[in-house]
């Protein structure tokens, strides 16, 4: 009797270098528009921030989605319900942590991909979740 075949090796998943770009091209076109990134990847027990930024007097947790097409969506999309409460309660955490005591809201930028990973269309939605 023969042994079976060894399992097929994982596919390479990368998902985090592509997040992490989009990250990184989201952050630099806040600054450009002369935006003050205060944090990149906050965490706490919540989970975490991607972007904490100020726009003026304005505090911004900013949450990138970043997806290679829209086979199953668009980036935007994947901000559900229960998404958007898990990110009113870090948001909430973080101004509180930072003292914080002007205006803040959430802002959701979604990122389109190519296919190696390159942001093609960024669209960035302001007080995209309601506290």
């Amino acid at each position: 009797m023969s042994e079976p075949p060894p399992p097929a090796a994982p596919l390479p998943d990368d998902r985090k270098p592509m997040g992490a770009r989009a990250e990184a091209h989201v952050a630099e076109r806040l600054a450009a528009a002369g935006w003050t990134i205060l944090a990149r990847n906050w965490r706490c027990r919540l989970g975490e921030l991607d972007i904490v930024a100020r726009d003026g007097a304005c505090l911004v947790c900013v949450e990138v989605r970043a997806r290679r097409g829209t086979r199953f969506g668009s980036p935007e999309e994947s901000v559900d319900a229960r998404k958007q409460a898990r990110l009113a309660r870090l948001a909430q955490a973080y101004v509180q942590a930072a003292g914080w005591h002007g205006p803040w809201r959430i802002d959701v930028v979604a990122v389109e991909a190519s296919g190696d990973g390159t942001p093609q269309r960024v669209r960035h939605y302001k007080s995209a979740v309601g506290l």
